[in-house]
């Protein structure tokens, strides 16, 4: 026991440092039980409740948006053409979004370490609210060690009094789950101790639903489910980028399948990575193979959830990350009317988005 316990240790600390070193990292829910103020620590009911009522809603399709250009340590709003504060752009960009059957964004948030990025949240917030669209937050953990938890507390608690209050601007448009908010966990050095984060948000009226990055780690009892984020799988990055993560899949999504049913699992689909732009690079990179990329983790994802099986919710990974290269908003065809993967039956919304890349 002991020495695969300490197997297992190391395959998580392995599993995160390749996450900091490919800053790779990005939907959703399941219940633990049957408490209206959310699962508690520890508690593990073993019920399947990871999939799509048979004959009910379909699939829904997020994409992780990031909130930072206009920010001077992010690349230049000439770079990407708009600002994160142009409530025009944001407008622009949920219809868009809509028009490609993509149902909300889950927006990337610091708390009180980054006021600009929470005013543009808001401003996402509240144009979602107008025009129908859904809207989540990512909360980005903080790299101190010394105090993560406590600034995680605190940064909730923020967030539940500023946006998921009954008198919060745009509060309709944040996206629920069986009636719960959804929170997703962009995780860094793992130095918050989310047993004393759950503790303190099932103190919540409705407490949230919390959903990590896979590979599950030490506070897996707090934790309602996982999401997949781009990643190479365990051969690592490449300098032709042709390790596009087809073992990384295969694993996420046989692994949440065999071992926690009870969790909610998203899958992710993701088109290309190269972090060049980007002021943290390690110089990592994923090849787009003219679109193939896009339609093999299509694939994928359309394998372990079939129409007749559906998983709750899809990671589009990103709308517009430009900085580590996985953005997709611009790859969009004109006219479009399907994003790939959002009907498992048909191929022709990849090969248009393949077209388009070539």
């Amino acid at each position: 026991m002991e020495k695969a316990e300490a197997a297992n240790r190391l395959k998580r600390y392995l599993n995160r440092v390749a996450r900091a070193i490919a800053g790779l990292l990005f939907l959703l829910f399941l219940p633990h039980g049957c408490s209206d103020r959310g699962p508690q620590p520890g508690s593990q009911t073993g019920a399947r409740v990871n999939r799509r009522t048979p004959g009910g809603p379909p699939t829904q399709i997020l994409a992780v948006y990031e909130a930072w250009f206009g920010h001077p340590s992010h690349i230049s709003v000439a770079s990407v053409g708009y600002s994160s504060q142009d409530p025009k752009v944001i407008g622009k960009q949920i219809r868009k979004a809509k028009a490609v059957g993509i149902s909300g964004f889950v927006v990337d948030w610091y708390g009180y370490r980054q006021p600009f990025i929470d005013h543009n949240y808001a401003l996402m917030q509240a144009a979602a609210a107008k025009e129908k669209f859904h809207v989540a937050m990512m909360y980005d953990e903080t790299d101190d060690e010394g105090g993560a938890t406590d600034e995680a507390i605190e940064d909730f608690k923020l967030f539940e009094k500023s946006y998921l209050s009954a008198d919060a601007p745009g509060r309709q448009a944040y996206l629920t789950y069986n009636g719960r908010p959804v929170i997703f966990i962009f995780p860094k050095t793992g130095h918050t101790d989310w047993n004393r984060v759950r503790a303190e948000v099932n103190k919540w009226t409705t407490p949230p639903w919390l959903i990590d990055e896979y590979p599950p780690g030490t506070y897996a009892a707090a934790i309602d489910g996982y999401y997949a984020w781009v990643s190479p799988g365990e051969k690592g990055w490449t300098a032709d980028g042709s390790n596009w993560g087809e073992q990384y899949l295969d694993e996420f999504y046989g692994t949440m399948e065999s071992k926690y049913p009870e969790k909610i699992a998203v899958g992710g689909v993701w088109a290309s990575f190269d972090d060049s732009k980007a002021s943290w690079s390690l110089n990592r990179h994923m090849s787009a193979r003219d679109g193939q990329t896009l339609a093999d983790t299509c694939r994928l994802f359309r394998q372990y959830s079939p129409a007749n099986n559906p998983l709750p919710f899809l990671f589009v990974e990103t709308w517009n990350d430009y900085e580590e290269g996985t953005a997709i908003e611009q790859r969009i065809p004109p006219g479009a009317h399907a994003y790939p993967c959002a009907n498992p039956g048909s191929t022709a919304a990849v090969d248009s988005v393949k077209t388009a890349m070539n």
